[in-house]
């Protein structure tokens, strides 16, 4: 089998950004994959998963209900926890992105009500989530994208 795009990056260098991990093409119709990576690989602890479910939960109902809702095609968390993916209509940079994203992240910094889909009724898992981590982590990964404009790299 061949390897896969994302094994191919190196995460002894990868450091919280926006990162265009691959781009899909079917007939006319692109699909962008782009990698949120919150915390450092192998270096810094990963995201715990009450937080990370919580980033899910907040992160997929702002994308789904925002001024680009038509063009979101998924939003969820990678296996090894150091971050989200975010998958788009169209063929797409960090840089088109990351005014989303940031507005993302605000959405969840300012959040205080109940979290949404976390009633049993609505989620496999509705009881860990934890909306205080939730924001640490988002407030530290916003402050890395905004000051050091980390999302130049693409996998590609």
């Amino acid at each position: 089998m061949e390897r896969i795009a994302s094994f191919s990056v190196d995460h002894l260098s990868l450091k919280p950004g926006i990162y265009v991990s691959r781009i899909d093409r079917l007939g006319d119709t692109a699909v962008t994959t782009f990698d949120l990576r919150i915390t450092t690989p192998n270096k810094e602890p990963v995201i715990d998963m009450p937080a990370l479910h919580t980033i899910e939960h907040l992160g997929a109902t702002y994308l789904r209900n925002c001024d680009q809702k038509e063009k979101i095609v998924y939003f969820g968390p990678m296996g090894c926890r150091t971050g989200c993916y975010l998958l788009v209509f169209g063929e797409k940079t960090s840089e088109e992105i990351a005014d989303l994203v940031l507005r993302m992240c605000d959405y969840i910094l300012e959040f205080q009500d109940e979290i949404p889909g976390a009633k049993p009724e609505e989620c496999g898992n509705y009881s860990e989530q934890n909306l205080n981590m939730a924001k640490f982590y988002i407030e530290k990964y916003k402050k890395e994208i905004t000051e050091n404009r980390s999302f130049t790299y693409n996998y590609l």
